[in-house]
């Protein structure tokens, strides 16, 4: 028998073999991954923190290389630049702390307060709709509702005002997120701080053991997920800082009340592609139709106007280029992701489907290229 066939007849009989043990075993497998990636988990939030910060990190390197420039202090460049971004994000996160989260907590407490005027109004409109279509329907009971919304709203507002005192009667969980946090911290400077270095590690790692027609390829469809997936995260958040931003403003001057609460809102489900604005307008729409129904029309017009405005005029100029994905493979990729890995997938899945249509779109050039020089 000739040694290529047979080679090949057992290469087949090899990959048969694991993949119906894998097939078998699908459990303990998943069950192994999970365990592996709970270990794993600060290296993995530590790429995730360097991966965000690696924009801010790179701008303000240049900034500090362009003013310190061939001094002897230019070697601390890079530092600087680690300690800058960390700042800002400290900064941010404190401003949500300290401003956002007081807002949202007040718009709540209010809301919760006022909740039986707004489902007596509900009451009053269902009756008054079955007199004039002459339904013939008992009245209906939303005692129920009332007292749900109200202990789901409260439990809400107690959550967000009493954020620290639970977290301090959970002290094995705490210690826990603090030495993940830390490690994560720790890892996620060696990686800003040594980006250069680390890069040219892994190139020379993948040139030393993988062939030069391969590592190629590899290498430019890394760098292609890198520059896709910093774009999608950074359109997504600042999209929906914009949005959720004009939002609250707008809603100043129709229910200044909810302002904070139906920004925040808007603004975290614009996070999420194309279901996102839905979502946050429904939600939104839903919470003022209780207060009065001619400020939910006016808000669901309004709002539609400051999407088309923000992602026609604003974003563009902001972000810059979308990621190359038409509309209908966003939505595949979205209904997909969602259903496989739930909000994870559904933010995850368009840009590893962005990469994935620009890498199909490559190869399909260089065949219709061939076929014709051929």
């Amino acid at each position: 028998m000739d040694k290529r066939l047979f080679r090949s007849i057992l290469l087949i009989i090899t990959y048969a073999v694991v993949l119906v043990m894998v097939l078998v075993r699908l459990d303990v497998i998943g069950f192994a991954l999970t365990q592996l990636l709970g270990l794993f988990r600060p290296l993995i939030i530590g790429f995730a923190l360097a991966f965000i910060l690696n924009r801010p990190c790179h701008f303000f390197f240049r900034m500090y290389s362009h003013g310190l420039g061939k001094t002897r202090a230019a070697g601390a460049a890079r530092p600087l630049a680690v300690v800058t971004s960390y700042l800002a994000l400290i900064i941010v996160v404190a401003g949500i702390f300290s401003f956002v989260l007081p807002k949202l907590a007040e718009s709540i407490q209010t809301f919760v307060l006022n909740l039986s005027t707004y489902i007596a109004n509900v009451q009053g409109w269902i009756n008054q709709l079955a007199d004039y279509f002459h339904l013939d329907i008992a009245e209906l009971d939303l005692s129920n509702l009332n007292k749900t919304l109200e202990n789901l709203f409260r439990q809400a507002l107690g959550f967000l005002s009493g954020l620290g005192t639970q977290l301090l009667q959970f002290t094995a969980g705490i210690v826990s997120l603090v030495v993940t946090g830390v490690l994560a911290l720790v890892f996620s400077i060696y990686m800003l701080s040594g980006k250069e270095k680390l890069l040219s590690q892994c190139r020379r790692v993948l040139r030393a053991y993988v062939p030069p027609k391969f590592a190629d390829p590899i290498t430019d469809v890394i760098h292609l997920t890198s520059e896709t997936f910093t774009r999608f995260v950074t359109g997504q958040f600042v999209e929906a800082c914009i949005l959720g931003s004009l939002c609250a403003i707008g809603m100043l001057f129709i229910q200044a009340d909810y302002a904070p609460l139906i920004g925040v809102t808007v603004g975290a489900s614009a996070i999420i592609p194309v279901a996102g604005a839905y979502i946050g307008a429904i939600l939104s729409a839903v919470l003022l139709l209780m207060v009065s129904p001619l400020k939910a029309f006016i808000f669901l017009i309004f709002l539609v106007i400051l999407q088309q405005i923000e992602g026609n005029v604003i974003y563009p100029k902001v972000v810059g280029s979308s990621i190359g994905l038409p509309g209908i493979w966003v939505l595949a990729a979205v209904t997909v992701g969602g259903g496989l890995l739930g909000l994870e997938g559904v933010l995850l899945s368009v840009p590893l489907a962005s990469v994935l249509y620009t890498l199909l779109r490559r190869d399909v050039r260089k065949r219709l290229d061939r076929q014709k020089n051929g």
